[in-house]
């Protein structure tokens, strides 16, 4: 069985996102999609769905200064490099395969799916080699960016210190300028995922340092290459000091990483001095959507893996009818496992339309369009967040319709949620992020991008004034609208206390678009039904929509009520009052 549903996949780019239209005039077609898509799924199924209890139960071990994991790990990731998805997103003359972001993401969902842990490396990889992409020499594209894509270096980003966790004014990793016009970098790094391995022939960490002399505080922050290995294939001395176990995404090495321990640690600039820490905002960014996608996709394995399980598992009678000698029913004929499966539903499909979305949003930036980028911008905050918080209600939802089996290690939903609990904290915390998209992206261009939303969703509702969820979507934005100028308002009176419901306004603005894409979904489940008929999964799409505006979206008028009196329950509690 698929960890994913591939219908549910194909009517998102196809129906959904129009991929056909995106991709016109390219050399790819719906049929070569497909190929590519076919491949994803026959790796993912055959080679990292079956290996995730065995790396959940086997995470690595800190031997003789090396990261061990299981062989099977290592042969399923090398079955991805050697299909060439790990850079299928670079261009050809990178060593990739030049696929539109929306395509590569595709592919990237099932195998995160099916084994996320297994995925993770592939996308560090893709984020580190696009900042060489972005801000390196030829040089350092030919010699770094070209193997990563071809999938025979790895990538890792090294921002967080023992000290300094997401604080990164107050990292303390020096790089001292050489002769050579090298560094010599000296440091410790803490909680860097896929930091240490040994499937890659080489690691290229993406490390942040400061320069002597330079400005304090995150001014004087510069990024650096520092390889695993050198040119020559001798060691640079970056030194394995230990091992991370976490509660979720086992099959992934996570690392406290020590850099120049012996003095011979040789890094290399990338870009110019002291803009480190904007050029590693691209890549947290582009991650950021890739966790919220990641975390979509064990919403939906969680999904799949209970929906089977409440089909086939008999227990009960209707209780309209209990004759003990009557055959018990499947458990999904009862009206709370039903409900159950339902949240499910209406949270991960709505946060794939969004992922989708965002990556659609990726491939016409690069195109050119001008009013892409803003709607990335303010939307990146919530597609990270949003699938991370609810996509992981999901996966509980899941565990409760297993019942006691579902906290057993005999089935994969309580593995499910371990790994997507990490999501919430990756790339930047539930927090920081509706501080991020508050402080920052809302009100960045006195506003600019939040009008674009706002004008985006508000044409969608325009073309589809007939269903029966423009009405309510219309009144949420109602409310969300006066109530973003006023927190705006707010914040410029007082900062603190004018982010003190941040994430509230993440959460409540997060409904408000996945009712957006709940109505993008049920437009075109509309258009596909007036084309081909009407099916059980096409209505199943309007059901979902239904129970979203019923139990969800009616969150948002209470979460408006508590916005607009800027409420400082939680700031006026004093530290020693706890």
């Amino acid at each position: 069985m698929r960890a994913y549903d591939r219908d549910d996949l194909l009517f998102q780019l196809f129906e959904v996102a129009q991929l056909e239209d995106q991709i016109a005039g390219t050399d790819l077609d719906r049929e070569a999609v497909m190929g590519i898509l076919d491949t994803a799924d026959q790796i993912a199924t055959d080679h990292f769905l079956p290996h995730g209890k065995l790396l959940d139960e086997n995470d690595p071990e800190f031997v003789d200064g090396r990261a061990v994991i299981p062989d099977e790990a290592i042969a399923a990731v090398r079955e991805q490099v050697e299909a060439g998805f790990i850079g299928s997103g670079f261009a050809p003359e990178s060593g990739g395969m030049g696929l539109p972001e929306t395509v590569h993401q595709a592919a990237a969902f099932i195998f995160s799916a099916s084994n996320i842990s297994l995925a993770g490396y592939g996308l560090l990889t893709v984020g580190a080699g696009r900042l060489i992409q972005s801000f390196g020499t030829e040089d350092q594209k030919k010699r770094y960016l070209e193997p990563m894509a071809e999938g025979r270096f790895f990538g890792t980003m090294c921002l967080s210190e023992p000290q300094a966790g997401s604080s990164l004014s107050d990292i303390t990793t020096r790089a001292e300028p050489m002769e050579d016009g090298r560094y010599a970098i000296s440091g410790r790094k803490m909680w860097i995922s896929g930091g240490e391995q040994e499937i890659s022939e080489n690691i290229v960490h993406m490390v942040l340092a400061k320069i002597p002399g330079g400005p304090p505080g995150v001014k004087g922050i510069s990024l650096f290459i520092v390889p695993k290995r050198n040119a020559d294939g001798t060691p640079n001395d970056v030194t394995l000091a230990g091992l991370n176990h976490k509660m979720g995404y086992r099959g992934t090495t996570n690392c406290a990483l020590n850099f120049g321990e012996k003095g011979a640690c040789v890094g290399e600039l990338l870009g110019e001095p002291h803009k480190g820490l904007s050029y590693m905002f691209q890549m947290m960014n582009e991650a950021r959507i890739g966790v919220g996608m990641g975390a979509t996709a064990l919403g939906q394995a969680g999904y799949q893996a209970s929906l089977a399980y409440a089909r086939e598992r008999p227990q009960g009678r209707s209780p309209a009818g209990k004759d003990p000698v009557s055959p018990q029913l499947p458990i999904i004929e009862h009206a709370d496992i039903r409900r159950l499966l339902l949240a499910q539903k209406a949270a991960v499909e709505a946060a794939l339309a969004l992922s989708i979305y965002c990556t659609s949003l990726v491939d016409r930036e690069r195109k050119g369009d001008e009013a892409a980028g803003p709607l990335l911008e303010i939307l990146t905050p919530v597609t990270k967040s949003w699938p991370s918080e609810f996509c992981l209600e999901a996966n509980k939802h899941a565990i409760q319709i297993l019942g006691g089996a579902g906290y057993t290690r005999d089935y994969p939903v309580e593995r499910y949620y371990r790994d997507n609990r990490l999501n919430h904290i990756h790339e930047g915390t539930h927090g920081i992020q509706g501080m991020d998209l508050l402080g920052r992206k809302v009100v960045m261009g006195g506003g600019a991008a939040f009008k674009g939303l706002m004008s985006t969703i508000r044409a969608d509702i325009a073309a589809a004034a007939d269903s029966e969820f423009a009405q309510p979507l219309s009144d949420a934005l109602d409310r969300m609208e006066p109530v973003t100028l006023h927190l705006a308002g707010e914040l410029m009176k007082d900062p603190t206390r004018g982010l003190a419901n941040a994430t509230l306004y993440l959460d409540c603005m997060g409904h408000v678009v996945m009712a957006w894409m709940w109505l993008r979904l049920t437009e075109a489940a509309k258009r596909v039904a007036s084309r081909d008929g009407d099916t059980a999964f096409l209505r199943g799409k309007h059901q979902a929509a239904r129970y979203f505006y019923a139990r969800e979206l009616v969150r948002t008028e209470g979460w408006a009520k508590t916005l607009s009196a800027n409420d400082q329950t939680a700031f006026d509690m004093a530290a020693d009052w706890f």
